[in-house]
Formats: C-alpha cells, structure tokens, sequence
C-alpha cells in the first residue's frame, strides 16, 4: 500500500498520481488533502510518514507547492527517509542509494507527465542493498537515537 497526502498546492498533482497508481495496480491509502482549501502542508505530510513508518504502508508520496516544506515535515518522523526530487535520475538514486521510503514532489514545480515518470521511477527501483549504502544508511538512522 502507498500512503499519499498533499497541502492545497499539491492537491492536483496528488490526486493525478492517485489515479496513476491505482491504474498501476497499486493500493493507496490518500492522508488529504482533499480539496483546494488551504491548508498546512505538515498535518498531511506527516499524516503520510507514520504509515510509511509502521508499516501500515510500504512507500509514501507526499505534494506540496515546491515539495521542500512537505519533505523536510516527512523527514521529522523516525524512520522516513523523504527524497524531494524533480527528475527521473534523482528518484531512482535515492532508492539504489538511500533505500528511500517517501518520495516528495513540487506540485507547482513538475508537470504531471514528469510527475508520474519520477513516480514510476522510484517505485519501480529497489535499493541496491550494497554494504557502503547500507553502512551509510544506518550512519543516518542513528542519528535518530
């Protein structure tokens, strides 16, 4: 299952890469927002991360305007490695890499083609499992001690 959630600004890319998903075959457990009123980007991001980090759900997706605000909530939560990224290469370096488990996109930034490419992309990326990444990983999770 993949926890998703945006701020008003994400709103519409949210609810593209919802549909995406789901025609991918993909479970997604949507944490709002779910309209275009305002609202604050953390409820919803955070919302999101603590499924990813329970494991109620596998992988999380978060939206806002830039993306930055909504990543560095995610990022709050133990446990969520949070990557904000506007292309496809930077996705698939953060999960071979950074075994990352939330992925965070600009609404306002990315178009919805390029939205959904990088989404694909992460999904579709396993981590590389490589000691270095894993030594580096766990360098990272300690700080959370």
């Amino acid at each position: 299952m993949i926890a998703i959630g945006s701020d008003h600004g994400g709103f519409d890319l949210k609810e593209q890469v919802k549909k995406h998903l789901v025609e991918r075959g993909f479970e997604v457990k949507d944490f709002g927002c779910f309209d275009k009123s305002s609202v604050d980007y953390p409820d919803f991001g955070v919302a999101a991360a603590k499924a990813v980090a329970d494991g109620t759900c596998e992988k999380g997706i978060v939206v806002c305007t830039t993306g930055i605000g909504i990543s560095i909530a995610a990022n709050k939560v133990k446990g969520i490695r949070c990557a904000l990224c506007s292309e496809p290469l930077g996705a698939k370096m953060t999960r071979l890499h950074n075994d990352a488990n939330m992925l965070a996109l600009g609404g306002g930034v990315i178009g919805v083609n390029m939205g959904l490419e990088i989404v694909d992309t992460f999904l579709d990326t396993p981590f590389s499992g490589e000691e270095k990444h894993s030594r580096r990983i766990n360098k990272i999770s300690q700080l959370e001690q």
